[in-house]
């Protein structure tokens, strides 16, 4: 199962967002070592997720989705 993802992280650009580890900036297991993958709200603003299609459905007020997981 994967790990939950934040919609809106206080700070985004302290990790690396490419995959489930969520490493820090100065610690990354997967990558090429030359950059981190940026947060979604980073790249599109705190309403990320409405733009465009994610496959994800957001409950209202909510702080993480589950990947993979429908709303009820």
């Amino acid at each position: 199962m994967s790990k939950r993802f934040p919609l809106n992280p206080k700070h985004p650009e302290r990790n690396c967002w490419g995959c489930d580890h969520y490493c820090g900036t100065d610690a990354m297991r997967c990558g090429n070592g030359s950059s981190r993958t940026q947060h979604p709200a980073e790249l599109l603003g705190e309403d990320w997720y409405e733009q465009g299609d994610w496959g994800i459905e957001v409950e209202e007020n909510a702080k993480s989705i589950q990947p993979g997981a429908k709303a009820n």
